[in-house]
């Protein structure tokens, strides 16, 4: 069995978001083996195909980060909302981001911004991750982005899962929705990475006589079954074993296996790490979260926090993938679920939910990157050009993985259905 754990955190509803998931491999009551077994069983053939090699890593902001505080500062607004950060110049001229953001600012020439994205204003990250709002997906139950790609790899050959959450599972943004459980994501926290780990006393020759047994075992079982139905120790299970005995996945999560010097550089932002050794790996989609942007109070203290640790977190990763070769094999994306009110709320220094404009940052997967595409108007309250929906960046992202959005799937009830239904692109990345 593995025990999925989410992270629990309350934002301004008080709705938790502790997300518990006590399951057998990837979905209820599966062992690793039926996980595989599911994928392929979905026809994977006739599924549109993604080049292997490209890989999506989601970050996600949860609780909804100040657009005008990060990547789309109003210097020349009054100051109940331009607020207490300035902007700084970038290595691209014309651009200027947030001064808390310096790391960035020097290598923006490998990044890029959308200033100009329309929201909804849930708590959610069913909108940034499949596209559609939470209470659309209630009924129609659209899978999640790393679901998609986990449904398009069906039947890789490799000893790897296509999607890792590194923020646990269960929420509307990792989910597969109609594509089945086998599609939900693994989640390496608690018990999932005990399940990478061979069992105590055995070893690599050990595992693969017990493999030799079951198949023995299975032989003999299929003599006794006259009806033939007893096909054998199959490759799915054969996978199975593999994937637990290879380890992989195992020794991607493991960052002791990673350069002191590069630990060091990561030091309290380690899940970007992980997150680059999962895709060198070969994990096709992988997702985090960092940090609480639900500022309806001390907007400008918590930022002053956590935007120096997401800044470190995106320089170390952006640089990485660049010096390994990879830059144009992932794309990387960060954002929330909307942006924050232009004007501050009184005394308390805070700002709050605010959907009419948010801001997003995208990196790699051979898009163009050193620019800031759009902005909003001078007070920062609604797009002033370049207006895009948070799907037209999802559609751009599964163009850069090789992905045509309108491609169907078919739901519970047999009808086709679209990856995305808005499928328009932010022209000026492609």
């Amino acid at each position: 069995m593995l025990t999925f754990w989410g992270d629990r955190q309350r934002y301004c509803d008080n709705i938790s978001r502790r997300n518990f998931l006590q399951l057998g491999a990837f979905g209820a009551g599966l062992t690793l083996a039926d996980m595989l077994r599911l994928k392929a069983a979905q026809d994977p053939a006739s599924a549109v195909k993604s080049t292997p090699q490209k890989a999506a890593i989601m970050i996600y902001l949860p609780g909804g980060p100040s657009h005008m505080d990060m990547y789309d500062l109003k210097p020349e607004a009054p100051m109940e909302f331009r607020g207490e950060f300035k902007p700084i110049q970038t290595n691209v001229p014309g651009v200027q981001i947030c001064e808390h953001m310096p790391l960035q600012a020097r290598m923006w020439d490998k990044l890029a911004c959308v200033r100009s994205l329309i929201s909804v204003d849930e708590h959610s990250d069913s909108l940034v991750s499949t596209g559609y709002s939470e209470n659309t997906n209630r009924i129609a139950s659209h899978p999640s982005f790393g679901s998609v790609i986990s449904k398009l790899r069906s039947g890789a050959t490799n000893d790897v899962p296509p999607f890792v959450s590194l923020r646990g599972g269960g929420s509307m943004g990792t989910e597969p929705g109609y594509l089945g459980v086998a599609h939900r994501p693994f989640t390496p926290s608690g018990a999932g990475m005990e399940n990478l780990r061979l069992a105590s006393g055995v070893n690599a020759d050990r595992m693969d006589d017990r493999k030799d047994l079951l198949g023995k075992f299975d032989t003999a079982r299929r003599e006794i079954d006259a009806s033939g139905t007893m096909k054998g120790m199959d490759s799915f299970a054969g996978r199975a074993f593999d994937m637990i005995s290879s380890g992989v996945v195992r020794k991607a999560l493991d960052l002791k296996n990673e350069d002191p010097k590069t630990r060091d550089r990561y030091q309290g932002v380690e899940q970007f790490l992980t997150a680059r050794r999962l895709v060198e790996a070969g994990v096709g989609c992988v997702t985090l979260s960092i940090g609480g942007w639900d500022t309806h109070t001390s907007n400008f203290k918590e930022l002053k926090r956590m935007l120096p640790q997401v800044d470190r977190g995106i320089a170390n990763l952006i640089n990485d993938l660049h010096d390994r070769g990879m830059q144009d094999d992932v794309v990387t994306v960060m954002w929330g679920e909307f942006g924050r009110t232009p004007k501050i709320n009184g005394s308390d220094g805070g700002r709050d939910h605010w959907s009419p404009v948010m801001g997003a940052m995208i990196a790699g997967g051979g898009l163009k990157m050193g620019q800031a595409i759009g902005s909003s108007s001078a007070k920062g309250e609604y797009p002033k050009d370049r207006p895009y929906k948070v799907p037209h960046l999802l559609s751009t992202i599964y163009g850069a993985m090789g992905i045509d959005a309108g491609y169907t799937f078919p739901n519970g009830a047999g009808r086709p259905m679209y990856i995305l239904d808005d499928r328009n692109k932010v022209e000026e990345l492609v």
